[in-house]
């Protein structure tokens, strides 16, 4: 039984910074064909990248990995956006959250727009990045990713979509 999912009509805004993160996947391929995942993690307030995983094949276990990276330095969110898929739903992931007292809140099923923040970074990072890459390596594959994370969060302003001003990372 899931302790700390959620589907949400209408999300809360989050007003600071770490208040909410959206997560979400993206495939690709290397240069031989060997299909790689990311797992991209997004600050919802502030729009920075926060971490950009890669590995052949990611899992549940490999979500709550990255999370725990955060954990010292910049503490949890109070909420997750995500998906429904298998990774997101799995137990590890649920029993992470209600350790560590976060709240999931899960897309409704054929709704991307659910979590657009995340969907509209994966967007920009499939076009700037994945595709404009020949990737030999999953090495080379997470160094150019990575290069590209930390460039696209401290050269680029940050604004909510539909919004006029902009906010800078903080």
């Amino acid at each position: 039984m899931r302790q700390v999912g959620a589907h949400q009509r209408e999300r809360t805004k989050p007003r600071v910074p770490n208040e909410a993160w959206s997560l979400d996947f993206v495939a690709d391929q290397l240069a031989d064909r060997h299909r790689f995942r990311t797992l991209t993690v997004v600050d919802v307030f502030t729009r920075e990248c926060l971490a950009i995983d890669v590995g052949q094949s990611l899992k549940g276990n490999d979500g709550v990995e990255v999370l725990n990276r955060f954990r010292q330095d910049r503490g949890v969110p109070k909420m997750l956006f995500c998906d429904q898929g298998a990774e997101f739903t799995s137990q590890i992931m649920d029993l992470w959250a209600y350790q560590s007292g976060v709240r999931m809140d899960f897309s409704r099923p054929g709704k991307p727009t659910d979590n657009a923040p995340v969907e509209f970074f994966n967007g920009t990072f499939q076009a700037e990045c994945l595709n404009a890459h020949w990737f030999t390596s999953l090495n080379e594959a997470r160094k150019i990713i990575e290069a590209w994370r930390r460039e696209y969060n401290e050269s680029r302003l940050h604004e909510e979509p539909g919004e006029r001003g902009c906010r800078t990372n903080l």
